[in-house]
């Protein structure tokens, strides 16, 4: 039996060696394919690693509300862009009493929008991110000059701004900005602080934005009465439920809503631990999806390992008669077939696990150097299956030419020309 395997591995390595380009060639449909699904799970794996580090920088005792009712277990349509005015400051102010939601140390309202700033013939198109004055609190930062705007000054419309470090480079350059006024949108601010330097953080750069009171924002730089979301702190992580519940129950007593199953409800509470949940569940699908897609390309390198195998029918057809003639049975001829089939998948596979692990790597080498937290990652569960599926490329595609071949008659075969 061993004999038969190790003769049969003999005859077809030394086919394969005798025509090497060609063998080279019909793999490479197979390279390709199982070099993609390798790529595209480790770097699925690199961007979900550096999502879910931006999202718990922020912190994993944090609450977020959004404006709109989630369907279907994902975010409600404000995630996407689309504008709901359900939220208003006046729900943040009302999170903030410790009566109605005992367990939050920090409550923050958001109000974005861009703008250009100017001082003197310095001009920058920046973000403005309209907040109350939690926002520290909230999300962390700190100030390197000045003072970051009071409570007071937030229900007041004053005209002030604390910038963040890009903006104020851009501005100011060397230049002491405080006490200095700027223009946006045709409104005078003073500026009363500069934030330290802090980058990215949840795919929001803190440093290339304008800090200005919510309501400053919302009356003199938009003309609306909504918030684009409150972003709550937790005084201790065991307390998230009844946090989250606080919230629910405050948000439905301040919109008239008496439906306490949550079908009526026009805002959404998540905390961070199921927002992770759910941006891991989203990212594995895609991931997944991705892979299935590149491994389709494996299906094209399976027809064409059948063609070529097809055409060493045809090219060995004598070579196959005189076997049989001297007593190899059908069984040893189709084995021989099979095991060329499956070496050319096989090895094929390899190549592309290889190749595919390399470009995985200097893309997270490139990435790291971009300044992202990427993780490599080559899961082993992406490399069975890559030689598994290879494999079964090979053994299912080189099923018919084995066949043909075993069935050729040795006389029809010896006079074949």
């Amino acid at each position: 039996m061993f004999s038969l395997i190790r003769q049969c591995l003999k005859n077809s390595t030394a086919s394969l060696l005798a025509n090497k380009v060609r063998s080279f060639l019909t793999m490479l449909g197979i390279v390709i394919g199982v070099g993609a699904v390798i790529i595209i799970m480790a770097v699925g794996a690199g961007a979900q690693s550096l999502i879910l580090a931006q999202v718990k920088s922020l912190g994993t005792n944090l609450i977020g509300v959004l404006p709109g009712k989630a369907e279907n277990e994902g975010p409600p349509a404000s995630a996407m862009g689309i504008i709901i005015t359900t939220l208003t400051y006046e729900d943040a102010v009302a999170l903030r009493d410790k009566k109605n939601a005992p367990h939050l140390s920090g409550v923050v309202a958001y109000s974005n929008g861009v703008g250009t700033a100017s001082w003197g013939s310095h001009t920058y198109d920046t973000n403005l991110s309209g907040c109350t004055a939690d926002m520290m609190d909230v999300e962390g930062g700190e100030i390197d000059k000045g003072r970051f705007f009071s409570e007071e000054e937030e229900k007041n419309l004053a005209k002030v701004v604390v910038l963040g470090r890009t903006v104020k480079n851009e501005l100011f350059g060397e230049s002491d900005a405080i006490g200095q006024r700027i223009k946006i949108k045709k409104h005078t601010f003073e500026v009363i602080g500069v934030m330290a330097e802090r980058g990215t953080v949840a795919f929001q750069d803190y440093d290339d934005k304008i800090f200005l009171p919510i309501r400053t924002m919302q009356k003199l730089m938009l003309g609306v009465n909504h918030v684009n979301m409150i972003r709550a702190k937790v005084d201790y992580e065991e307390n998230i439920t009844k946090a989250m519940e606080e919230v629910t129950v405050t948000l439905r007593d301040r919109h008239d809503i008496t439906d306490q199953s949550g079908a009526g409800d026009d805002f959404t509470v998540n905390s961070a631990a199921q927002a992770l949940d759910m941006i891991k569940t989203i990212t594995d699908a895609l991931r997944y999806f991705l892979a299935a897609m590149a491994a389709l390309s494996l299906l094209v390198g399976g027809i064409g390992i059948m063609n070529i195998m097809l055409v060493s029918v045809t090219e060995r057809t004598r070579e196959i008669g005189l076997r049989k003639a001297v007593g190899a049975t059908n069984s040893n001829i189709s084995n021989q077939f099979l095991i060329e089939s499956i070496a050319i998948t096989l090895i094929g596979g390899i190549i592309g696990i290889v190749g595919g692990g390399i470009i995985s790597f200097l893309i997270s080498l490139v990435a790291r150097f971009l300044g992202y937290d990427w993780a490599f990652s080559l899961s082993l569960l992406s490399v069975i299956l890559a030689v598994s599926v290879s494999s079964l490329v090979g053994l299912v595609f080189g099923l018919y030419p084995a066949r043909k071949a075993s069935h050729l008659e040795p006389v029809q075969a010896l006079h074949y020309e």
